[in-house]
């Protein structure tokens, strides 16, 4: 399952690079050029929406699966100790989720919007260009 963890986070890196060169001040030369890229990689990356639906699953699965150490004595001291490190692990994997699916949604936002107002703005040399 451990690989499955690390596509998710490159996932989610390369999500954020790509936001992170498309709203850098300074980087219009360069910006067109990521417009291209992110537009066509951005179908592609919505197998990251249903990849989380099912490593969400995963996570609820083994929450409802797990062994439960409700009494002081009911387990020995390895095996609370195992049980804690599962819940941290469930927990970071849950963000890891949650980061990867918010980073989607606004680099598909903020890609709209960059392809949004290019348009607009060769509209306005367009008027400008027609006015002289």
């Amino acid at each position: 399952m451990a690989l499955e963890w690390v596509v998710l986070g490159y996932a989610a890196g390369a999500e954020a690079i790509m936001l992170l060169l498309l709203t850098l001040p300074g980087l219009d030369g360069l910006r067109r050029g990521m417009i291209s890229v992110v537009r066509s990689a951005l179908k592609p990356m919505m197998s990251v929406v249903p990849f989380c639906l099912f490593l969400l699953m995963d996570i609820y699965w083994k929450y409802e699966t797990r062994p439960t150490c409700d009494d002081e004595h009911a387990c020995t001291p390895s095996e609370h100790l195992r049980h804690q490190k599962s819940i941290m692990k469930s927990q970071r994997n849950a963000l890891l989720i949650a980061a990867a699916l918010l980073l989607y949604w606004i680099l598909f936002s903020v890609t709209q919007i960059v392809v949004r107002l290019e348009q607009m703005q060769q509209r306005v040399d367009k008027l400008k260009k027609r006015d002289d």
